[in-house]
């Protein structure tokens, strides 16, 4: 389905999540974004980990995110919603994951439909999440300190490195 100004199939919506501990993405692609699916997408997180553990999930201000019903689920569920402040979504830890996900799975194709582009975007999801690769947390490199004085003899300057 190329981008054209008329989508006589609709639009699909994409809710992810991105662990930053394990370094995985989960998705679901939906036909609605209201506060229905965003609670049943709420429901897949939380049976992905024990019940102790409490999940923070950082999302935009959209409205459906701070429904009652939303809000009691979370209560009672072991969840805190992060919201990012208006205009600042680069705040959010998946938006670095959303580039290469259009690469890989969207660009330079022409699908016939939305089941295609579900498939495309599963099959990134599901390879990305069997290659990662653990940020590497480590020492960082131990920075030599320099510093510029002047000769007392000359008046040139000499560069000392500690």
């Amino acid at each position: 389905m190329p981008a054209t100004y008329h989508r006589g199939q609709g639009v699909k919506h994409l809710l992810a999540a991105y662990d930053l501990v394990r370094d995985r993405l989960y998705a679901h692609m939906k036909g609605h974004k209201t506060n229905v699916e965003f609670l049943a997408f709420l429901k897949y997180l939380r049976s992905l980990y024990p019940l102790d553990v409490l999940l923070y999930i950082i999302l935009d201000n959209f409205s459906p995110h701070t429904v009652p019903r939303i809000l009691e689920y979370i209560a009672a569920n072991n969840v805190q919603l992060v919201l990012t402040p208006t205009n600042a979504s680069w705040l959010n830890p998946i938006e670095s994951h959303v580039g290469p996900l259009v690469k890989f799975a969207l660009s330079n194709f022409n699908p016939k439909d939305h089941r295609e582009i579900a498939t495309y975007v599963r099959r990134y999801i599901a390879w990305r999440n069997r290659h990662h690769t653990p940020a590497k947390r480590g020492r960082r490199k131990k920075v030599r300190k320099e510093r510029l004085h002047l000769c007392g003899k000359c008046g040139m300057e000499i560069l000392e490195r500690h």
